[in-house]
Formats: C-alpha cells, sequence, structure tokens
C-alpha cells in the first residue's frame, strides 16, 4: 500500500542544502527550519522527521530496521546507495576504535611529570579536560575506549561532553585525542588554503580539482613522507613528458586492441579559434574510449574538397583501412563531397555528417519560430533578473531547494529548452516564492525586473506555453544526449530517437498541419542522416527495437541493413552466410528464443547481447557487433586549456614536437577521465566563467554589474547544491525510447508524402 506524504505546515521555512554537507542521503531529502528546530522530509514518501539527523533519513531509505520506519518508496539503487553508505559508517567507527586502541597503548608520562600536569590543570580551570571538540562526535570511540573501566559516576560526567576531576593517568590521552583532532581540523584548512595559492597565482582554472588526477595527486604527495621534492619545469618538460607519452601510448594500445573485434570510427572535430584559426582534431572512438590522434591547421584548406579529401584518406590509412567502419565529419558541402570520394576510394567504409550538429541546428530552427522565441525571451528576462541578484537568488536557491532554474546543455541552443524544462519542473517552487511575504518584503520585488518577473510567474498564458515547447522539444534533447554520452554506443538508438520525437511531436498537436511545421525542420536538417545505412542498420539490429516491430519491418530499414552487409563485409561467400543467419535472428531460433536472451534485450547493451546470444550465427553477429560498437556524434569537447594554437604557432623544429606531445598527453588523459570518471562533482554553478560560451544568454545582465554592488556581492550567495532528487529522478535516455514502431508515416517524412499526395491528384484527374 503506498504512503500518503505528510504534509508540510506552511509556516516552515525551507532551508537551502549546502554543498558542505557531503553525505549522499542529503540529496534525497528536504530541510525545514521549524523554530529552533530543523527537520528533514523524505523525498520519495513525504515523511518528516523531527529528530535524527541526517542518519535517521539514511536509515529509512537504507529500510534498515530499528531508530526509523522503511520508505517504501525509494528506489532499488538509492536503497542499495544508502545500505553501502551505513556499511562505511560501520567501517569509520571500526578506524576509529583502532586509533583509540593505539592512543591508549601510548606509555603513560612519569608520576611526577603528571602529577605537575594535572596541578596546573586543577589551578588554571578547575577542571582536568578540555570540552570535547566539534571535530568529535559525542558518542565518539575514542571517548568510548577510556572510559571502559572507570567509575558509573565518571562515565555519567564524560556522557555530558566532559569529565571533573577524573583520574590524572586519563590526562595525557585525552589531550592527545583533542591535539589529534583540533590539528587535523586545522592542517586540512592549511592544505586547502595552499593549494587555491597556487592554483590563484597560476591561473588555473578552478574546474581542474574536479579531473580524476586531482586527488592521486594529493594522495601521491602524502604518501612521500614528511618532505617531498617539487618536479622542476625542466623536469615536467623533460624526462617526465617524455615518460607520460609513453604511458599514454601504452594505455591507447589496449584501446587499438579491440578494433579488430568492434571496428572505430574516425572523428573529425572542427573548432575555430580565438585568433580565427580553423582548426580540425582526428580522433578514433571505440567502445573503450576516444583516442586523440592528431590536431591540423586546415584554415588555408577549409574550401578545398580535394584537400580535405587527402587529409581524410591519410588518416584512414594511419588507423588502418580494415578497422574503421565510418568517418564523421561536419554536414557541409566540401566534406560531403570529400566524404563521398573517400567512401569510392575505400568501399568498406562510410562517410556520414556529425548526428549532434545536425540536432543543434534542429534546436536553434524551433527557437526561431516567433511564438518560441518570444516565450523564451520572457523566461530570459526571468533568469537575467534572478541570477544579477544575490538577494534574490539565494531566495530562489532555498525554495527550489538549492536547485538552479539555469540549466547548461551541452550547446547554447540546447541550454534554451534544458533551462525551459527546468523552469518548468520548478514551476510551483517559483510560484511560492513570489507570494511568500519574503519576497513582498524584498526591495528587488519592487524593481521593474521584479515586477515583470511578478507577471510572467503568474501568467497562465506563458506557463502554458513553456510546458507546450517543453513537450516538442524534450524528445530531440533526449536523442541530443544519446548521441553525445559515452555510457553507451549511440549507433544502436538514433533512428529510433528520431522516429519517437516525430511520434511525440505529432501526439500532441494531432493536426497535421500543426505538426508538419516541426517535421519540416526535422527531416530538412536530418536529411543528410536519412541516406547513411549505418543508422537503419543499427535499429534492425538492436532486439530491443526489432522484436517490438509488429508486422512488416518498414523497407527503408532493411534496404539499410543490406546495404551495410554488402559494404562492410566484401566477402561475397560470408555475405551469403549472414543473410542465411539473418532468418535465425528474425524468427528468434536457438539461443535467441531463450528466455534468458528474451529478457536480456532490454537489459544488456545490444552489442553485449549479439556476443552473448548470437553464438550460432557467428558472421551476422560479427558485423552486428562492429556496427552497433559506433557513435553517431564527432563533437568532443574537453580541449581547452591545452596549447594547440601554441604548437600551430611554434616554428622551432625541437619545441614544436615537445608541443605536439604535450598535446597528446594532455588531451588523450582528458578524454581517457571521460570513460574512467565516475565519482559526482560539486553542481555546475550558471554564473561560473567555466559556463559562460553556453548559458550567457540566460545570467548576463543588459547593464552594468557594478552600478549596485549590494545586490551583486558574490560573498553573500548560498552555493547550488545540487539537490537534483526534486526534479525527478534521471532516467536511463534510451530505456525512455520504448517500443512499436507501427507509423509509417514517419518513415516516409514529409517530402515522399507530398510525392504522394501529387501522384494521387494525377492518377484522380
Amino acid at each position: 500500500m503506498a504512503l500518503a506524504p505528510q504534509p508540510i505546515a506552511s509556516s516552515l521555512e525551507p532551508l537551502p542544502i549546502t554543498s558542505q554537507k557531503h553525505d549522499p542521503a542529503w540529496k534525497h531529502c528536504q530541510m525545514f527550519k521549524n523554530g529552533d528546530r530543523v527537520q528533514l522530509k523524505c523525498l520519495y514518501c513525504g515523511k518528516v522527521f523531527k529528530g535524527g539527523g541526517i542518519h535517521r533519513i539514511k536509515e529509512h531509505l537504507a529500510g534498515q530496521k530499528g531508530n526509523a520506519s522503511t520508505c517504501l518508496r525509494v528506489s532499488p539503487d538509492v536503497r542499495l546507495l544508502m545500505q553501502q553508505s551505513l556499511d562505511g559508517v560501520v567501517v569509520k567507527k571500526k578506524k576509529k576504535q583502532k586509533i583509540a586502541e593505539e592512543i591508549t597503548s601510548i606509555s603513560p608520562l612519569p608520576t611526577s611529570e603528571m602529577d605537575t600536569f594535572g596541578n596546573q590543570c586543577d589551578v588554571n580551570s578547575g577542571l582536568q579536560l578540555l570540552a570535547v571538540p566539534e571535530t568529535l562526535e559525542p558518542d565518539s570511540s575514542l571517548l568510548v575506549a577510556r572510559e571502559e573501566g572507570k567509575t558509573n559516576r565518571g562515565t555519567d560526567r564524560r556522557k555530558r561532553g566532559r569529565v571533573k576531576r577524573a583520574d590524572k593517568s586519563a590526562i595525557p590521552d585525552a589531550v592527545a585525542i583533542n591535539s589529534i583532532a583540533l590539528d587535523s581540523k586545522r592542517g586540512n584548512n592549511q592544505v586547502h588554503m595552499t593549494i587555491a595559492r597556487f592554483l590563484y597565482d597560476a591561473g588555473v582554472p578552478l574546474e581542474a580539482v574536479n579531473s580524476v588526477y586531482f586527488q592521486q595527486m594529493i594522495d601521491a604527495i602524502a604518501s612521500g613522507g614528511p618532505v617531498v621534492a617539487a618536479p622542476s619545469y625542466q623536469d615536467l618538460r623533460g624526462w617526465i613528458l617524455k615518460n607520460s607519452v609513453e604511458e599514454v601510448k601504452n594505455d591507447i594500445d589496449q584501446y587499438t586492441g579491440t578494433w579488430a573485434r568492434t571496428g572505430c570510427s574516425v572523428l573529425v572535430d572542427q573548432w575555430n579559434t580565438h585568433n580565427g584559426r580553423i582548426l580540425i582534431n582526428i580522433l578514433a572512438h571505440c567502445p573503450e574510449g576516444i583516442m586523440f590522434l592528431r590536431s591540423v591547421d586546415v584554415s588555408d584548406i577549409m574550401n578545398s574538397a580535394d584537400a580535405l579529401y587527402e587529409l581524410l584518406k591519410e588518416v584512414v590509412e594511419e588507423v588502418g583501412v580494415r578497422n574503421v567502419l565510418q568517418v564523421i565529419t561536419n554536414g557541409e558541402e566540401q566534406y560531403l563531397v570529400a566524404g563521398k570520394r573517400l567512401s569510392d576510394t575505400f568501399p568498406t567504409l562510410y562517410w556520414a555528417p556529425c548526428a549532434s550538429r545536425c540536432l543543434d541546428l534542429m534546436l536553434e530552427d524551433f527557437g526561431k519560430l516567433e511564438w518560441i522565441n518570444a516565450t523564451l525571451e520572457q523566461a530570459k528576462s526571468i533568469a537575467r533578473f534572478v541570477y544579477n541578484h544575490n538577494v534574490v537568488l539565494n531566495m530562489m536557491r532555498r525554495y527550489t531547494f538549492g536547485n538552479d532554474i539555469v540549466a547548461p546543455g551541452m550547446t547554447r541552443f540546447a541550454t534554451n529548452f534544458t533551462t525551459l524544462k527546468r523552469m518548468v519542473d520548478l514551476k510551483q517552487n517559483l510560484q511560492d516564492m513570489i507570494t511568500s511575504q519574503e519576497w513582498m518584503d524584498c526591495p528587488c520585488s519592487k524593481k521593474p525586473g521584479g515586477l515583470e518577473m511578478l507577471d510572467l510567474i503568474s501568467n497562465h498564458s506563458f506557463w502554458s506555453s513553456c510546458i507546450l515547447i517543453v513537450h516538442l522539444t524534450d524528445p530531440l534533447l533526449r536523442v541530443f544526449r544519446i548521441v553525445g554520452s559515452e555510457k553507451r554506443p549511440a549507433m544502436g538508438y538514433v533512428y529510433a530517437g528520431i522516429y519517437r520525437a516525430k511520434e511525440t511531436i505529432k501526439k500532441e498537436l494531432v493536426k497535421k498541419e500543426d505538426y508538419i511545421v516541426y517535421w519540416n525542420i526535422i527531416d530538412n536538417r536530418w536529411e543528410q542522416q536519412w541516406h547513411v545505412p549505418l543508422h537503419a542498420a543499427g535499429f534492425y539490429l538492436n532486439p530491443k527495437f526489432f522484436y517490438s516491430i509488429e508486422g512488416d519491418i518498414h523497407n527503408e530499414i532493411v534496404s539499410g541493413m543490406l546495404d551495410c552487409i554488402e559494404r562492410l563485409v566484401p566477402d561475397t561467400k560470408i555475405q551469403d552466410k549472414i543473410m542465411k543467419e539473418l532468418n535465425t535472428y528474425k524468427n528468434s531460433i536457438g539461443d535467441f528464443g531463450r528466455k534468458m536472451a528474451i529478457r536480456a534485450r532490454d537489459t544488456l547493451l545490444p552489442a553485449e547481447w549479439w556476443s552473448t546470444y548470437g553464438g550460432s550465427c557467428p558472421n551476422l553477429a560479427r558485423l552486428a557487433i562492429r556496427v552497433l560498437s559506433q557513435p553517431c556524434s564527432s563533437i568532443v569537447n574537453k580541449r581547452n586549456q591545452i596549447p594547440f594554437e601554441q604548437m600551430h604557432d611554434s616554428r622551432n623544429c625541437l619545441e614544436h614536437q615537445r608541443l605536439i606531445d604535450l598535446v597528446f598527453v594532455q588531451y588523450n588523459l582528458r578524454l581517457m577521465q571521460m570513460v574512467q570518471m565516475n565519482r559526482e562533482h560539486d553542481p555546475r554553478d550558471p554564473i561560473s566563467f567555466d559556463s559562460s560560451n553556453v548559458v550567457d544568454d540566460w545570467v548576463s545582465g543588459k547593464e552594468a554589474c557594478l552600478q549596485d554592488y549590494g545586490t551583486s556581492d558574490w560573498m553573500a550567495l548560498d552555493p547550488p547544491s545540487g539537490n537534483t532528487m526534486l526534479l525527478g529522478p534521471s532516467n536511463d535516455e534510451a530505456e525512455d525510447l520504448g517500443a512499436g514502431f507501427d507509423d509509417y508515416e514517419i518513415f516516409n517524412r514529409v517530402k515522399d508524402v507530398e510525392e504522394d499526395n501529387i501522384e494521387d491528384n494525377v492518377v484522380s484527374q
């Protein structure tokens, strides 16, 4: 039976959950102030805890019997996380116990010294022990360990945090405990300040602390003993760089070792520098990860399809023709011509335009529609006012429990719609804020921007437009996230993602004259992608989608699959074997029909499914694994602060090669993090300079910031907490694509439908 959420009294004041609260349970509750007391509320069942702190919430979510009832609505993965966290607390307590035992083994001071020390304590303070410092918990095992065997009277007093007239033999141990705790806290602060001074002085971006190598560096320094010699400038550009090059090469050799099985894609990532240069970074992508190969300045050859063809041909030969399934570039005309020549030269690979860029252009075109653009401008006015007044920003974060209303996306156009969705998700919280007494008493609410914000957040028509825009664009954002994710190769999902986006728009608007406007945008921008057989083959070979189709599979999908067989498998004998094995796959014969295989269609990655259950069809399985292991996007970020321009500017041959090696190490280490990094970082602050390239339209004030320093004092800001549980669970994007692909109007596309209508009209005449 579902539990009814307990109502929170309207008099309770919401409190932000700051980034200083590191316990994972803080992300699954809300905090309120009731008079002098703090209460916590479970985000899942709504139960309110008036005591017990975050540990009680954690027990509640973990389902641990004892002090708290079990939450019946929490998801299994969160319950497991809380159970693991509680187990970690037990381990920490055991470590504290071990420290206590080590402390008790310390030899006592000579009696004369102890008497002198005790008398001094009596004279100076009248107490023999100081209060337990804040860094020690009241129930710390360190205190418990020293209290064993003492008198009941002494025990009662120590439970209150201090002891009067205790045994003098306890003094050295207690002082040692206090000293360890205080020194640890003081030392940690000093370490943090020292690290900060280095980062500030060297101009290192503060996001560098999110590197997986940052904590490794600190651990290595700590393990080096009391004196660690720092590397010199010449060391870093000399033997250390040399060793790093070899280390990175050894790491990426593990990637290249898998290419024979999975194949790889060559990615051509084009970007413009601040000085107007046009650079392309050439990378190789496989399921194991992405490796950076080289950077090329194409400023002088950008408009020459022949020069681009020669460059791409050289790269394919370097990687190995037998390993490459596709080369992904921009969709501009010169790349299209070069790509066609490339696929003619190497008949076993495809050229494909970048899917991420096509999706970004779709979102840009959606934003140009008059009614959508007007709604976005209204939403931006709210965000600009909030993020340029510290009092309003703090208030907003309190009412949204630390969440921001600006949600940075992969690009500026994606940010427009991710932010609009975030504002819709937090609509009720924003309305609660502007109807509160706190808002009415706030001087900012009387400003023109505050009055405009009040009108918009109270306006039903504004929210109706926002909700409709979210319904129309969220499916495209989902595809955007799929093709840009390193969680799984996108090839098996992108075709289904576009289908589902068009289907959602059709269901939302119903009438053809209404939804055809948005379908036209999608089809026009996706036109080049429709002609990439790999996308259709990825759909066909993904068992989750293939077996969900009732009736015949659309001819376009079958044709794409057959094209891939002919191009990717040049041996005609193996082609014939694959065609026979396709019948086994279509009819779920043998291992494909096992109950385990049927269940695994929805749980295993498609390539893993084929590896597990495709043994009876070895030739088809090999082709399926290679197709389903490919990406659909050539956009790879992580290139900031890497000296690409300095490398291309260098005119000294020796230094030029050194910079090539430095860029090779830096970029590949960044790319490895995309696979290795699984820890959670502090939430991304929309007003930070690191986010400015994608959120500038939403947070930049139109007037000079210095005119009103009182509202722009950053030191008065509460940091974002990243408590995203209020926004609902983050679902697996690919899992949301669902099953069922039976709308032929979507497959036929707009131009085909129009041609059919013309033919019908001709016949009727």
